[in-house]
């Protein structure tokens, strides 16, 4: 799929041609399947092409695009799905526009009616609700692409939601494969049933990062801020309910009131949530971390100055691989927005499984 934020934004765009955009002469979606070599993204990213002229990119980043939505359109009109390869034997001319010398293919497929969003409803509910799945894409049959368009299955913690297939043997065939693969990145697998040998781009859907905020004031929100345009569920906690709601907050986070005591008990955490402790009183702080210690967070944080982290430490009891204290990397950070760049940027590190350093410095692969 496409990044948390991305995805965001392509499903508003397929929920505007849900509610309108069918009688304006419907969408295309173009998907990328196959990478080779050095590319600006990889299988699973999309980019919405609607028959009034909108586009929501989602392909973006040196990718052909203006190539890929001038055959979408003509999908739009002729309403049968084609696959265009960006490779030395194709497309060059677009693929020069790349300048790295990868090579792609990309499905595109007509949207014509409201059942052609089923799949991505179907994995937006699976995601909101922090639930993990698998959405398939079979979309060659033979050699040939299918038309008048690729068929899915959409596995939402193992039970089946979506299946373009019906019942039927294809459908077993389909869903053991998927849930014997179980997709860490997206990847293209290949089955054969009643004699036809089909093609599918399996992804796995994987719910977003979680970031809990504890402490109301200006670095929260600008944290907050961050991390909503980085895609991730935002959380702003705070041990009063008495407080004005802060300026500048994005629509999209949520704030809860929760001591110490209560906060295990008012939150979900899990393997992709992450906790910044920010409250600005040491007592308070200490409290909130003793209550996180024991919590399935991928990241625990909180600021301060060595000093405040060596008293964070103590009175915690948390060790330094149970919390980063002082949080962020050293990026010479000063105002409240440069320290919530710093701290997102080392979340990001952290479980990405990155040392954080320059890419100049460096040499192997930019991308897992």
């Amino acid at each position: 799929m496409n990044t948390p934020q991305e995805f965001g934004t392509l499903l508003a765009g397929l929920r505007r041609l849900g509610d309108s955009g069918f009688a304006q002469g419907g969408g295309a979606l173009a998907t990328l399947t196959q990478t080779s070599g050095s590319t600006f993204r990889r299988a699973g990213a999309r980019m919405l092409v609607c028959g009034d002229g909108t586009v929501v990119r989602g392909l973006s980043g040196g990718c052909p695009e203006a190539d890929i939505i001038s055959r979408a359109r003509e999908v739009i009109a002729e309403g049968t799905a084609r696959i265009v390869r960006y490779d030395r034997e194709s497309g060059l001319d677009a693929l020069l526009e790349l300048g790295c010398g990868g090579e792609l293919e990309v499905l595109i497929e007509p949207l014509t009616k409201a059942r052609d969003l089923d799949f991505i409803d179907a994995a937006a509910d699976c995601l909101a609700a922090r639930r993990s799945g698998v959405l398939a894409t079979v979309y060659r049959r033979d050699g040939a692409v299918m038309n008048p368009k690729p068929r899915r299955m959409v596995i939402d913690e193992g039970r089946i939601v979506v299946n373009e297939f019906g019942a039927g043997l294809i459908s077993g065939v389909l869903a053991d494969l998927a849930l014997d693969r179980l997709p860490i990145a997206p990847s293209l697998e290949r089955f054969v049933h009643g004699g036809n040998a089909y093609e599918v781009l399996l992804e796995a859907l994987i719910p977003p990062y979680a970031l809990f905020i504890v402490g109301i004031n200006a670095g929260a929100v600008a944290l907050a801020r961050i991390a909503a345009v980085l895609g991730w569920q935002v959380t702003l906690v705070d041990d009063r309910d008495d407080r004005a709601p802060p300026d500048m907050l994005p629509d999209n986070v949520h704030r809860v009131t929760a001591t110490p005591q209560q906060i295990a008990e008012r939150l979900d955490f899990d393997s992709r949530s992450f906790a910044v402790v920010m409250t600005h009183n040491l007592g308070r702080d200490i409290d909130y971390l003793r209550a996180l210690g024991d919590a399935p967070l991928a990241y625990l944080g909180s600021l301060g100055s060595r000093q405040r982290a060596a008293r964070l430490y103590a009175g915690s009891g948390l060790s330094a691989e149970q919390l980063r204290a002082p949080a962020g990397l050293d990026l010479g950070s000063e105002t409240p927005e440069e320290i919530a760049l710093a701290i997102s940027a080392e979340i990001l590190a952290v479980t990405s499984g990155r040392a954080a350093e320059s890419l100049s410095q460096t040499t192997g692969p930019i991308h897992a």
